[in-house]
């Protein structure tokens, strides 16, 4: 698997114009935040329950003119509107290369997706673009089929912990359907918890925690380190988990 591929950033960076006006502004992770690169092939974003990094993905996708509730351009649908204002505090720092394809897909709302889509019609560029019903599937299997037949090249994709809706093996075959589509000069935006999808090779990894958003490699992360640990001796993790 190439490292080094080159890719088109369709998003160089996120500013933040001014402070925001909401719950946001006493988040930890956006105090002193001014300007965040992103990396034109994969930018991860991680960080414990409450952090921030799923309210700034979805930040990210409104700023890009996608549905807060997940969907592309063309799709909109308002389950239950409960997204931040920080979106009205960002500026996304765009390349002279607009993508051809955006997407913006939760684990968290696949469902309401698949519901708005069948409502719709909409289904993409293509007609028949799914294996088959996204109801008829399960919540990983549509999430795979959104990923496999409704993402392109040259697409700019938003993913919020996608390890929600997908198995270890479901979690394999989103990174093989992420470098299939960075080989074709896509943009991956994601927040996360799981070690096996931070492993993607050569990816930016930023941490929001109390001081602030920073940048951490693989090995670093919590998410990494727990894992190792508790797999390395899961009886011994455990004794000294129940003890405390």
């Amino acid at each position: 698997m190439s490292a080094t591929t080159p890719a088109a950033p369709f998003v160089l960076a996120v500013r933040m114009r001014r402070p925001p006006d909401d719950y946001t502004a006493d988040l930890p992770a956006f105090r002193g935040f001014e300007r965040l690169e992103l990396d034109p092939r994969v930018t991860f974003f991680v960080g414990e329950n409450g952090s921030g990094k799923s309210t700034l993905i979805e930040a990210l996708a409104v700023a890009a003119k996608l549905n807060a509730e997940g969907g592309g351009k063309l799709l909109r649908f308002a389950t239950r509107s409960s997204h931040s204002q920080l979106h009205h505090a960002l500026e996304l720092e765009r390349s002279a290369l607009p993508p051809l394809n955006a997407f913006f897909l939760r684990a968290e709302s696949v469902f309401n997706l698949a519901t708005a889509i069948e409502q719709s019609g909409y289904i993409g560029e293509r007609e028949n673009v799914f294996e088959r019903p996204l109801h008829e599937q399960s919540h990983g299997e549509s999430f795979l089929d959104i990923a496999v037949n409704r993402f392109g090249p040259r697409g700019f994709y938003l993913l919020d912990e996608p390890e929600a809706a997908l198995s270890v093996r479901g979690q394999l075959a989103l990174i093989r359907r992420m470098h299939e589509l960075v080989e074709e000069h896509s943009q991956f935006i994601v927040a996360t918890h799981s070690p096996i999808l931070l492993g993607y090779p050569g990816a930016t990894i930023y941490e929001l925690g109390d001081d602030g958003i920073n940048r951490v490699d693989y090995e670093d992360t919590q998410q990494v380190e727990l894992t190792r640990s508790f797999l390395d001796d899961p009886q011994r993790f455990l004794r000294h988990l129940l003890a405390d």
